[in-house]
């Protein structure tokens, strides 16, 4: 660290997510480097009448926050206290050159095993806003995730009229059922998952469900005040929509990137997406609900119907009067969530890629496997008595035994392939159905195969949604990088009448594909390293619908990946 530069060791113990502006001055001049420690534990939760043991970062869910601004160094120790493997993943952090410290497993590091530590460690080049840590191991994102806050440098305003207050809410699913077992089971019955038993809100289900009607989380508001709300997404398997009782959102921020302001009553997030929104307390003294229910874009899949609720309650409501109750839009309101990303404009001046050296067209969507197993009623449970699957032009992926950044690093062969189709490995109407001459092939080819970047190339991918197996809406997410959503519409994509927005489009770091559409995304490959792109569909990725890209290095030490940190996990 530079000298004169000064460290603040945060102890991580519990943090309010009501948080005053006045902590964005409160960073001393010059300090640069924020270190945390995380342990992975286990805790005894009582959630909808039953307890049960969980996994937490210092005990405590949703995780602490991770506070910091722009440009500063993090420094992460995290020690695993449970018999369970464990990772973090920075969702959203760019890792310039710190590929080591991404966090997904069997990609950029084998998991940290019981009693292991490891050290996470990487700069916030040019970022600030909202983002997300959670584990990237199993499901244990269910419980493991937690807020982080980048703010500008000190003396750089908001571009948006500084609010009273901030306040954090982070979305999740729950089951009652251990989420590493459920993820076994799903997986060995060849179906579907299960819907979770309840959706929280900062770990509160709030008083709709039985048992709950005391574990509501509360934000207090004063009339007339203007208030941020830094919104994340951590559930598992389900998009969701957010709202409050009589209360418009003017959302300011989206994926840690300052938008052009617009507002809206309802706003949808998939898992992985974080927006900033300003709410004014300008109504009538009272209680008014916060609420967060599925967007659901699949056909014939389960879902919790009964949305998690908060109280948006202003100073003065008497304390029993009854929350004024938040309408939530239809379930499968396609129409909103386009209007939504329509809507996601950049505020500031951009740097998309015009000319383009590596143009890939990706198809993603689910598949049906022929059943193997000789149990079929026990592990064939999908569709025509198949198993479950997922695909990126029609490869399902497969985690390697070792990770595939110390296998490219370190030359070790026979764990990948360097053969991940730029194009789809059949053409057909994408969006209405498998290939005439096929029209009951689902079947896709498993392999851990990934696709080579050169430094510095101009990166164009056209995301396709296919509806060979139901269609759906899919939140693709790209590690290590942000990229500027250009594009997306409905259908199949056709170049020759598809609109692109090289002026304005937002950069973000996970997009929507749309249900039965496509999406287009540009990019310039200049961070070295592995890194990966999956569906943020939890059961999505399980199932294979992931690749990863090979970034090479460039020239020199500014574009070179360094060696791996000493404490690296094995695996």
């Amino acid at each position: 660290m530079a000298k004169g530069s000064a460290c603040l060791l945060l102890l991580l113990t519990f943090f309010s997510f009501s948080t005053s502006l006045a902590l964005a001055n409160q960073w001393p001049v010059g300090s640069s480097t924020r270190f945390y420690d995380f342990k992975v534990q286990t805790m005894r939760i009582t959630k909808l009448c039953k307890s049960k043991d969980i996994v937490t970062i210092n005990g405590i869910l949703p995780g602490p926050v991770v506070y910091a601004q722009e440009d500063d160094r993090v420094i992460v120790k995290v020690t695993n206290e449970t018999p369970h493997n464990a990772t973090i993943h920075w969702h959203g952090v760019r890792q310039i050159l710190t590929c080591w410290s991404d966090g997904p497993s069997y990609i950029t590091q084998c998991p940290i095993q019981a009693g292991q530590t490891f050290t996470y460690e990487f700069t916030l080049v040019k970022q600030k806003g909202t983002l997300l840590w959670h584990a990237h191991v199993s499901w244990l994102r269910a419980t493991v995730h937690g807020a982080i806050v980048i703010y500008p440098k000190t003396g750089v305003p908001y571009p948006f009229p500084y609010p009273s207050e901030e306040h954090i809410l982070i979305f999740a699913e729950y089951w009652h059922k251990d989420v590493l077992k459920l993820e076994q089971q799903v997986l060995a019955s060849g179906g579907a998952p299960p819907a979770a038993d309840a959706y929280l809100i900062n770990g509160h289900p709030g008083r709709l469900y039985n048992c709950s009607s005391n574990d509501a989380y509360k934000i207090e508001v004063v009339p007339g005040k203007t208030y941020l709300l830094r919104l994340i997404n951590a559930a598992l398997n389900v998009e969701q929509f957010f709202t409050i009782a009589e209360h418009k959102l003017t959302v300011v921020e989206a994926d840690a990137e300052y938008v052009k302001p617009f507002t809206v009553d309802h706003i949808m997030l998939a898992p992985g997406q974080t927006a900033n929104v300003l709410v004014t307390a300008n109504k009538a003294i009272g209680r008014y609900s916060m609420a967060v229910g599925t967007y659901m874009s699949a056909r014939n899949v389960s879902f919790q119907k009964v949305p998690a609720v908060a109280d948006f309650q202003y100073l003065g409501a008497k304390l029993n009067s009854v929350a004024l109750s938040a309408e939530l839009p239809r379930f499968d309101d396609n129409l909103l969530v386009k209007s939504n990303m329509g809507a996601m404009r950049s505020l500031n001046p951009v740097d998309v890629p015009v000319e383009i050296d590596t143009n890939l067209f990706i198809t993603v969507g689910l598949n049906v496997q022929k059943c193997n197993s000789s149990n079929p009623k026990k592990h064939c449970q999908g569709p025509n008595n198949g198993t479950l699957a997922a695909s990126m032009n029609n490869i399902t992926f497969v985690k390697p035994k070792i990770s595939l950044l110390q296998a490219y690093y370190s030359k070790i062969d026979d764990h990948y392939t360097e053969d991940f189709p730029g194009v789809p490995l059949k053409k057909y109407d994408f969006v209405n159905g498998a290939p005439n001459n096929i029209p009951n092939d689902t079947q896709s080819v498993i392999g851990t195969r990934v696709f080579v970047l050169e430094y510095g190339s101009r990166v164009q991918l056209i995301l396709q949604n296919t509806g060979t197996v139901g269609v759906e809406n899919h939140p693709m997410h790209l590690h290590g990088y942000s990229f500027y959503v250009v594009g997306f519409g409905r259908g199949n994509y056709n170049p020759m009448t598809a609109l692109f927005n090289l002026v304005d489009p937002p950069y973000m770091n996970t997009i929507g594909v749309p249900v039965g559409g496509w999406a287009a995304i540009r990019f310039v490959a200049n961070n070295p390293g592995v890194w990966f792109m999956h569906c943020h569909l939890d059961i999505h990725q399980s199932w294979g619908l992931a690749t990863a890209f090979i970034v090479k290095n460039g020239e020199g030490e500014l574009e070179t990946l360094p060696h791996p940190p000493a404490d690296l996990p094995r695996c």
